[in-house]
């Protein structure tokens, strides 16, 4: 039984430009493409299906590289903080859901971002205490390596003056050495450690309410990391299947596996590869650093708005490297998240000293990279693993924090790109938006949807068959999947992403307001816009 689609415009992503008419499908996997009348006449016997496009624009699915599936379906279920331009408006929601939270029940929100505010305001858990009345809260900074607890939290969790850092990790304290109810990084996980357990019914509904989001926003899969914060391995990846199951839901997953959570993966029986043909588990996932947000990104040299600190190395050197030698000794790649330059240079020692015999290794964000760390990277075999839209929602205050010397080369995608490093795109979700039109859309503009320039660092600017790029056939080289993903052509999966524009012609600040007509995996209609 074969499957025509037809009537549209379809983007091979082989070469700029290139387009066929119709493409012909069997069993999930594309047989042939070109034009409809030769498709038509050749499969005659075999064609079962026809889907008429309409005239709208069809493009390889788009694969987010890099997102926490679950953590955006919490933010679709939480309270969202990420949107809130001003320290009042936080308040006043935390207030509202202060009064709908039942008596020792936990408070939690997501994605605040101080950098939004004209005060830069960071809540004390004096302020915290006021607002929750006895709850115990946790705030969750946009990047994810930041939060905020007031004083009941930070008492469960048994932080007090005399508690020490963890490694990895800040309690930001005044003068008098008190915290302040803000923790960076691992100091968060202190508090995590004493919050209730997430129920697999919990789980469950964050993963359906994720996938159907992306699928919205025209996803047709995406490169995850959660097998370590919602019950462990076990209980994550078992909603997972569950979610998951190739009949209601399609969506390729491929799950990349924090180094703690990897004993639990072994002891389960599993190891690095397809387990369905919609779940795969994947490299090693390592944090090397923080995030420039909240300054706990790993710098060379201190930041230009504060240089008491070089942010937080999560690691140690020799610890790093314990980390990927343990990888390397059952020949597993690694998935290293470094933003600074600092915990690049680490990360790229390690990977020197215990090189993969075979495969990619994925760094993850590389959003500071001078040319000497280019030229390291260039003899490794890996993959950049890029979030263009950091660009809209880091500038400009990201310059105070690195300085004009440093900016040249922090976000810096043509570079990258021009040296000739292998790089897919992603979007962090839920720290920036999933929506792929934004990141591609930022890619192209370098800055923010609305903002009136000729964007940050122009020379920068990708063009939009290198955008577009990033999520199809940049994010299946990723995976080492460039051989049946990531194009249309015949061989490969017959996964599309259907739009109403062509993103290739239009004005660049109209490709956030194309329209997802269709969402496609293995030749299943997942989503389809309204008429």
């Amino acid at each position: 039984m074969g499957t025509l689609w037809y009537n549209g415009t379809f983007f091979t992503m082989q070469n700029e430009h290139e387009t066929v008419e119709a493409v012909y499908v069997e069993n999930g996997w594309i047989t042939e493409v070109g034009k409809k009348d030769t498709l038509e006449k050749k499969y005659a016997d075999s064609i079962r299906e026809r889907h008429n496009l309409k005239q709208l624009f069809i493009y390889p699915g788009f694969v987010d590289s890099h997102l926490h599936m679950v953590g955006h379906g919490e933010k679709l279920i939480r309270l969202d903080l990420s949107g809130i331009q001003a320290a009042e408006e936080m308040k006043t929601k935390l207030v509202q859901a202060s009064t709908e939270t039942k008596r020792d029940d936990w408070i939690f929100g997501e994605g605040w971002n101080e950098n939004n505010f004209s005060d830069r305001k960071i809540f004390h858990k004096q302020e915290l205490d006021e607002i929750s009345h006895g709850n115990p809260m946790f705030l969750t900074r946009i990047c994810r390596h930041a939060a905020l607890v007031n004083s009941r939290a930070l008492a469960l969790a048994g932080i007090k003056k005399e508690t020490k850092d963890p490694e990895g990790g800040v309690i930001v304290r005044d003068d008098s050495g008190e915290p302040t109810g803000y923790l960076l990084d691992t100091a968060a996980d202190l508090v995590k450690a004493v919050m209730p357990k997430v129920s697999d019914e919990y789980v469950e509904r964050a993963l359906k309410v994720a996938v159907d989001d992306l699928y919205r926003v025209g996803l047709v899969g995406g490169h995850t990391e959660d097998l370590h914060y919602y019950g462990g391995f076990k209980q994550t990846f078992s909603q997972f299947q569950k979610v998951i199951d190739g009949k209601k839901r399609k969506f390729r997953a491929h799950l990349l596996v924090h180094h703690e959570a990897i004993a639990e993966m072994e002891a389960e029986g599993y190891e690095k590869g397809e387990v369905t043909s919609y779940l795969e588990l994947g490299a090693v996932k390592i944090f090397a650093d923080g995030a420039l947000g909240g300054r706990t990104a790993y710098l060379r040299k201190p930041y230009t708005d504060d240089p008491s600190t070089s942010g937080v190395a999560i690691h140690t050197e020799e610890s790093l490297q314990q980390l990927v030698k343990q990888a390397r000794a059952k020949n597993r790649p690694v998935a290293i998240h470094a933003i600074g330059d600092g915990a690049l240079e680490m990360t790229l020692t390690a990977l020197e000293r215990y090189p993969l015999k075979e495969g990619r290794d994925r760094l993850i964000h590389v959003q500071i990279a001078d040319p000497s760390l280019i030229e390291r990277m260039k003899k490794l075999p890996v993959i950049l693993d890029l979030q263009p839209r950091f660009v809209a929602s880091d500038f400009p205050w990201v310059i105070e924090r690195l300085g004009e010397e440093r900016i040249q080369y922090s976000f810096a995608w043509k570079t990258l790109l021009q040296a000739g490093l292998p790089c897919a795109g992603g979007s962090d979700a839920p720290i920036e938006p999933a929506d792929p039109l934004l990141g591609i859309h930022a890619a192209i503009t370098r800055k923010s949807v609305g903002e009136e320039h000729e964007g940050y660092v122009p020379e920068q600017k990708l063009t939009p068959f290198e955008a577009v790029q990033l999520f199809t056939s940049g994010s299946a080289y990723a995976i080492e999947k460039e051989h049946e993903r990531g194009q249309i052509r015949e061989g490969f999966v017959a996964d599309f992403t259907v739009l109403d524009q062509n993103l290739f012609t239009i004005a660049p600040d109209d490709i956030v307001h194309a329209n997802v007509g269709m969402t496609i995996v293995d030749n299943s209609i997942m989503y389809k816009k309204s008429e």
